[in-house]
């Protein structure tokens, strides 16, 4: 059956906003999360606006381990080629050793090329640091003693202290290329991938071209997992759906100028602005998980059913929305929404796991 997970972005909307506010309010909605039978809560890493004030979602992980105490949590995802990655493999170690099987590795190559200009890295070289880190991660897991000679790393003879003989953990890839849907498929990771603010039958279209990538593996056939990034929320009237869904966009256009290169910024602030193809408000009030609490149900079932998703990763909290929004909605959840996914499911499961 199909798992759910609260993913906390930790950006804001106002300028001022005290970054101790927006990084206790996601520990808060863990804690709900954790209350409402949510199977884990995920942490962005983001650098330099008011996007994303979470720099280091390990930091993160280990703050929410101590204040809960069954739900998973990790990165979504580590932007790995910021890293030195030797010390990066030692701190996954140590988080898995602290974490045991809570700890969920979400790892990336990173888009913003505003971020890698600042970290002095090169975003174009990204993808192939990632699957190096990957390659160092499984040699230093394998033996107590391991030396390396990559591209970007050589190592002699070393050991990683913080290793757990157990193996790696279970490792979750974010992207939406076909290289990195087929490096999920060699290696058995579970990708990650955003519905954006379209419908199920966008998610529809994305899990064919994952199925395809996985058949190019030699890995047809069999359902695969797959983690479904979706904003949801539970509003009480037109109105409030529609504030919801502004925080959404602003969220998406900082995003899109993100990736694109056309970030303007006002001091720390990033600038709102639109681009091109963004979806209109009353696309995305038809599309999106949001609204009353059957809604949600109705369109998170479609979703499920059209992705083959085995985790479902909900945005909560977007931009400006509010913490009685969030509270709300995590409380439905477990009350309404997730009975009602199940049920649905269990009617007409279609292409659910």
């Amino acid at each position: 059956m199909v798992s759910f997970g609260l993913f906390c972005l930790m950006g804001y909307r106002e300028r001022g906003t005290p970054v101790a506010d927006v990084l206790g309010n996601a520990v808060q909605m863990v804690q709900w999360a954790e209350e409402a039978g949510f199977e884990a809560a995920w942490f962005a890493e983001h650098h330099f606006s008011n996007y994303c004030v979470c720099p280091s979602p390990l930091l993160m992980v280990h703050h929410c381990a101590g204040r809960t105490e069954r739900i998973g949590l990790g990165p979504a995802v580590v932007v790995v080629p910021l890293y030195h990655p030797v010390r990066l493999v030692a701190e996954i170690g140590m988080t898995q050793a602290l974490l045991g099987d809570r700890f969920l590795l979400g790892l990336g190559s990173g888009y913003q090329p505003y971020e890698f200009e600042r970290f002095g890295a090169n975003l174009g070289d990204s993808k192939e640091r990632l699957d190096e880190f990957l390659a160092l991660l499984e040699r230093a897991y394998a033996d107590e003693t391991f030396s390396f000679d990559g591209a970007f790393t050589a190592l002699p003879e070393t050991s990683i202290s913080t290793r757990a003989p157990a193996g790696v953990p279970p490792i979750w890839i974010a992207g939406d290329s076909e290289a990195t849907h087929r490096l999920a498929a060699r290696r058995g990771f579970v990708p990650i991938i955003t519905g954006r603010w379209f419908g199920a039958d966008y998610l529809a279209e994305q899990r064919a071209r994952i199925d395809a990538s996985y058949a190019a593996e030699g890995m047809g056939g069999e359902p695969h997992p797959l983690g479904v990034l979706r904003f949801v929320c539970v509003t009480e009237s037109d109105e409030e759906t529609r504030d919801y869904l502004v925080n959404a966009r602003q969220q998406m256009r900082f995003a899109a100028a993100l990736r694109n290169r056309q970030e303007a910024m006002a001091g720390g602030m990033l600038v709102e602005k639109p681009f091109a193809g963004e979806a209109s408000l009353d696309e995305m009030a038809a599309n999106l998980p949001v609204g009353d609490a059957a809604t949600v149900a109705a369109r998170l079932a479609a979703d499920i059913r059209a992705s083959g998703a085995s985790h479902m990763m909900l945005n909560i909290q977007a931009a400006g929305s509010t913490m009685p929004q969030a509270e709300r909605t995590i409380a439905a959840f477990a009350s309404e929404i997730r009975p009602a996914v199940v049920r649905a499911l269990a009617e007409d499961p279609g292409a659910a796991p």
